[in-house]
């Protein structure tokens, strides 16, 4: 019956809008002509407002982990103290990189559904060393749901130390307020499928003034991720040091075009809405959520699965209904199953993912709860219209 069809609601790849490929297929052009130049630069400055930053944003041929690696190897020289602040499997990554790169790591772990609060950051700097060359923040932790306070946490870091605030912003920019000047942020990093709405395959940095001297000084040795190379590249000619991913460039173009028809505003309100959408829709049959409504992210819900059946809802959802959906990862796996409605996804998109969900647990357990989510994320929706 659905054979053709595939719904991919996973925290990342997201679905491409068609214009986003249309965009995507133009005839390649040389990175060295003169036409490539006037591309980049147009799609770097017309990102600053979705990144808030002040200058036009880098853009790298790889994935996100990437730019996280390029925001710690710019900075981080051997032996420097940093923090971490890890609740989740994408802040523990931020330090395995820190530590491979030969940083003392300061970890301040938060339990895994729980942000970080500004009071907690505040203690553990306290009580940590004064030199820190670094604090690493997750603005998204894609693997339980989970925003954290950036500004607040970016305060904290700046009146108590002189270190750098670098956010991981992959699963979550161009979905989310940012003001990288009001919020302390010195770099901030992403990837292109996300919210970004583009296939797999680019990486952004934004950078301020600050960082942009420390990156300059730091003697740590890197070639590729050389952000010195990216920047000087850019600001001498508009091109790259590397060969640019040409066709994905151009997709990012037709985005900046979608957030500013919609109104980068009206894109943020509508990833609040999805949000409350599915998880008044899941709270009203009873499906247990792992964060508060607090703490969620607009971008990623993530789903307790405490008995048996519950465990094989997203296997029963791709078997039987092609919906793709993320797991749970490391000490989550198995435990959590989680819902990306993020970028190209819309209130019907919604609808459709917890339809789903109510036949799945009819199947699974009997339980008669069809139409009961479905009519609490329509009266949110009817909300907010």
């Amino acid at each position: 019956m659905l054979l053709d069809q595939q719904y991919l609601f996973a925290p990342g790849p997201t679905p491409v809008p068609d214009r986003v490929k249309h965009a995507m297929n133009q005839p390649m052009i040389a990175h060295r002509s003169p036409e490539f130049p006037k591309l980049l630069e147009e799609v770097s400055t017309r990102l600053m407002p979705v990144f808030g930053s002040q200058h036009p944003v880098t853009i790298l041929a790889s994935s996100g982990t990437s730019a996280l690696e390029a925001a710690a190897a710019n900075v981080i020289e051997e032996n420097d103290h940093v923090v971490v602040i890890i609740a989740g499997a994408f802040g523990d990554r931020f330090a395995s990189i820190c530590e491979t790169l030969g940083a003392h790591v300061h970890r301040l772990n938060v339990e895994w559904g729980k942000a970080c609060t500004p009071e907690q950051l505040e203690d553990f700097l306290r009580s940590n060393p004064k030199n820190l060359k670094a604090v690493f923040a997750t603005y998204c932790e894609t693997s339980t749901g989970v925003v954290n306070p950036i500004r607040e946490l970016g305060h904290v870091t700046k009146r108590l130390t002189d270190a750098l605030f670098i956010v991981d912003g992959v699963s979550c920019i161009g979905a989310v307020p940012v003001d990288m000047k009001e919020w302390k942020i010195d770099i901030l990093v992403s990837g292109s499928q996300k919210a970004l709405m583009l296939p797999p395959g680019l990486a952004f940095v934004a950078v301020n003034d600050t960082a942009k001297e420390v990156i300059r000084n730091c003697k740590a040795k890197r070639f590729y991720l050389d952000l010195n190379h990216y920047l000087s590249s850019y600001e001498n000619d508009k091109s790259t040091p590397f060969t640019p991913a040409v066709s994905l460039i151009y997709g990012a173009q037709e985005v900046c075009n979608m957030f500013e028809e919609e109104g980068f505003e009206n894109v943020i309100n509508r990833h609040q809405v999805l949000k409350t959408m599915v998880r008044e829709g899941l709270k009203a049959i009873e499906v247990p959520l792992l964060t508060s409504d607090e703490d969620a992210s607009p971008t990623v819900t993530a789903v307790r699965t405490i008995d048996e059946p519950s465990k094989q809802i997203k296997k029963l959802l791709k078997d039987k209904f092609a919906i793709t959906l993320g797991g749970g990862q490391k000490k989550l796996k198995g435990e959590i199953f989680r819902i990306g409605h993020m970028g190209y996804c819309t209130p019907f998109d919604v609808l459709k993912v917890l339809a789903s969900i109510e036949m799945t647990i009819k199947i699974l357990e009997g339980k008669n709860v069809m139409g009961i989510a479905l009519k609490r994320a329509e009266e949110v929706w009817m909300e907010n219209v």
